[in-house]
């Protein structure tokens, strides 16, 4: 589904309890290696911050942060897939462009996505400073 020339992606979690859609050219998948990414295997695409309709509510989610506490993974309480996070740190090309302030999504919960044909971008997150 299209709005205005921008692709609409339906997305959920396994047992579908969490659904939400992704407003978004998505033109590639992010592996990243720090110990979450790396422990938890999701392919991740970024979206700023109004590319993400939710129709699930935030608080009907388990919401788990660590560290500085300042990344915030959301996860359904019923299968506990994340779908989305919000990132701590940005990556240098995000820097450049002016930081970022969206979220990350989890591309293996979007319907009828091939991710397996998506370019992949190595994330050298556990180089990545603090904010």
């Amino acid at each position: 589904m299209q709005n205005g020339g921008t692709p609409i992606w339906q997305a959920a979690c396994h047992c579908r309890r969490t659904r939400f859609e992704v407003h978004a050219e998505i033109d590639h998948a992010r592996i990243c290696d720090c110990s979450i990414c790396h422990q938890r295997g999701a392919l991740i695409f970024r979206v700023p911050e109004n590319a993400l309709k939710l129709m699930t509510p935030l608080h009907d989610l388990a919401l788990y942060q660590w560290g500085t506490g300042t990344a915030k993974d959301y996860f359904c309480k019923t299968c506990g897939i994340l779908p989305f996070r919000r990132p701590r740190t940005v990556t240098p090309e995000e820097q450049a462009a002016e930081n970022f302030s969206g979220w990350a999504v989890n591309l293996r919960c979007i319907e009828g996505l091939a991710t397996l044909k998506l370019p992949i971008r190595q994330i050298r997150g556990h180089e990545l400073a603090l904010p």
